[in-house]
């Protein structure tokens, strides 16, 4: 047998072995489309190898001319499997340019089959025989060249300038070895091919075509990446072997449960430890009904809830659910999922871990019983202590109102008794007055001195009086502050002006009489210690509360010193036995203002003692 024809067949079933193998790795990963495309590759090496060997066996320019045709149809194979091995392998390559190539090669296959005898020739005239290498006699074809072979050679440089512009993308990735390897080989051996095969077509070297061993190599290369990513994909299998190990490991030490859910087959996968917990067998295929069989019978629904929409929304869930273990005993769970998507979008994987919380259900649980019980309490230690502060409210009250009763007696004491005893007095001192102007002048005159004082100290406790009786004796609290303001006027030389809303509301005795208490003492402090000249007051109503404001233009004092007097303790305490507060502002350069607010709502429970 011919060494040529040995050689020839050898390369032929290197490349339908390499072929077979990448196939039936294809037909079980059916996702590795790149192993179907290397496949076809190889294919149609192999063809194209048994048509070489037809053309240096052939004997007449006719047959020559039938096998070069022929011939096209695997060179087409083998650049669209290699465009299609690109563009999956090194995701690299201008869609663009990768269409161009497929186009511009199809294109060339057509017109290879309208040419006679093909698309490389337009005539070929004779057949030339050279002798090589142990006597073996090869066929070399002499003829005229076709131009539009420049279709064909035009497919050639575009799949050329494919294969560059791929290597230059992944460099750029920086994956430089696979640059290297695959890109630099493809776009190397592809030059050699096509720069042999464009000389022997147009004459320039008498040589017959010899492009299935240079292919050959560049199957190689590939084959060689490709079987490169099968062993690291062994070793990365045997690695994570061992991490699924250390996992299980890890995850039974935190009574974790991992799971994931293949959506398209229906099948799920669960650590061996929750395995036999939720009485799943050790091994073999697990559904989501199975899973969902161990789930509670309450929390069903609420679980497949959460995990249909996390697949529909594509996104993460958590949910608290309780399982029945093997042996029956209920425990909770928490339960974290995340969504996988495809390329396209669409669901494939839902990949999830399981917490026991029953722990913590319990703790919250017994914290929920204790926080009830401390409510308990606190209810009934704050009923008590409404109790205690309305009794003492009510002893409060009935303690100013006794203040103002023994007010209201002492003012009658001072106007009908002390009062009437400085009248008489002066109306004595009046008489002795002119009993001695006549005869001693100068005892008359201190006898004038002596009436004048005791009317003055007559006025004086007739003012005291008034005070005293306050508006307690005064069924308007606007009259009262009025009269207030008189006597001030009138007495004390500080003009006192009381402004009202026209609109009124009910107001209680005892509000009626703090409200006057206040405004007294802020009108007598304002003219005894800050000096006024002039006081103002003001008693509006709102919606809900009613404001009384006492401003005079004294010299002011400092609020927040700690003085001896009790006036701005008493007005504040005055305030609150009312449900009221009472702010104070002072400054010296601009005088004092303070500010009573009482609520309005109704007060039936307050009631004057008799």
């Amino acid at each position: 047998m011919s060494w040529i024809t040995i050689v020839w067949s050898i390369n032929a079933g290197a490349c339908l072995t390499l072929a077979a193998i990448y196939f039936v790795l294809w037909c079980q990963q059916r996702k590795t489309w790149m192993h179907l495309a290397f496949s076809c590759s190889a294919v149609a090496v192999a063809s194209l190898t048994a048509f070489e060997l037809a053309l240096l066996r052939a004997q007449t320019p006719e047959q020559y001319g039938v096998i070069v045709r022929w011939a096209q149809l695997p060179v087409w194979v083998l650049v669209v499997s290699l465009v299609v091995f690109v563009r999956l392998y090194l995701r690299a390559g201008r869609p663009w340019l990768a269409w161009s190539v497929c186009g511009a090669r199809t294109l060339a296959l057509i017109l290879n089959f309208i040419f006679i005898p093909n698309l490389s020739y337009r005539e070929i005239t004779r057949l030339r025989q050279l002798s090589w290498w142990g006597g073996e006699t090869v066929s070399v074809p002499v003829g005229v060249t076709n131009p539009w072979i420049l279709v064909a050679q035009l497919s050639s440089l575009l799949l050329i300038a494919f294969f560059i512009d791929a290597t230059i993308t992944v460099w750029r990735r920086g994956d430089w070895q696979r640059a290297l390897h695959v890109g630099g080989a493809l776009t190397l051996l592809s030059l050699i091919a096509v720069g042999q095969a464009l000389l022997v077509v147009w004459g320039i070297i008498q040589v017959p075509f010899l492009a299935c061993f240079t292919i050959l190599g560049l199957l190689a290369v590939m084959g060689y990446e490709l079987s490169s990513d099968i062993v690291r994909a062994a070793h990365l299998a045997r690695e994570l072997e061992v991490s699924e190990k250390r996992l299980n490991l890890a995850a039974d030490s935190a009574n974790l449960g991992m799971w994931e859910w293949d959506l398209e087959k229906d099948e799920i996968w669960v650590t061996p430890t929750r395995r036999g917990q939720l009485g799943l067998p050790v091994s073999g295929r697990i559904t989501f009904e199975d899973l969902l069989s161990r789930w509670h019978a309450d929390d069903r629904d609420k679980v497949w809830q959460a995990v249909k929409k996390a697949i529909t929304e594509r996104k993460d869930y958590n949910v608290e659910y309780r399982i029945v273990l093997a042996d029956g005993i209920v425990r909770w769970c928490r339960s974290c999922g995340r969504v996988h998507v495809d390329e396209q979008g669409k669901p494939t994987r839902l990949t999830g871990v399981s917490l026991d919380i029953t722990a913590r259900r319990e703790a919250e649980a017994l914290a929920e019983q204790h926080r009830d019980e401390l409510e308990h309490l606190r209810q009934e230690r704050t009923a008590l202590l409404e109790r205690e502060v309305t009794e003492r409210a009510r002893l409060e009250r009935e303690v100013i109102e006794s203040c103002a009763r023994e007010e209201r007696r002492i003012a009658y004491d001072l106007h009908d008794g002390v009062g009437q005893q400085l009248v008489g007095i002066a109306l004595s001192a009046k008489l002795l007055e002119e009993q001695l102007r006549t005869e001693r002048p100068s005892d008359a005159d201190k006898a004038a001195v002596i009436t004048k004082l005791a009317n003055r100290a007559a006025r004086q406790t007739r003012l005291t009086a008034r005070t005293l009786e306050g508006a307690d004796g005064v069924g308007d609290l606007k009259t009262a502050l009025r009269s207030l303001a008189a006597n001030m006027t009138e007495n004390c030389r500080c003009k006192v002006t009381v402004r009202a809303d026209s609109s009124s509301f009910p107001i209680s005795p005892p509000k009626a009489a703090q409200l006057y208490r206040v405004a007294q003492e802020a009108v007598h402090n304002a003219i005894e210690h800050g000096g006024a000249r002039e006081v103002l007051i003001q008693l509006t109503f709102g919606d809900r509360d009613m404001l009384l404001t006492i401003q005079d233009d004294g010299k002011g004092f400092d609020p927040n010193a700690n003085g001896n007097g009790m006036g701005l303790r008493i007005m504040r305490y005055r305030a609150q036995c009312i449900g009221g507060s009472c702010e104070i502002w002072s400054n010296r350069a601009e005088g004092t203002i303070i500010t009573c607010s009482v609520p309005l709502q109704t007060d039936a429970h307050i009631h004057p003692v008799p």
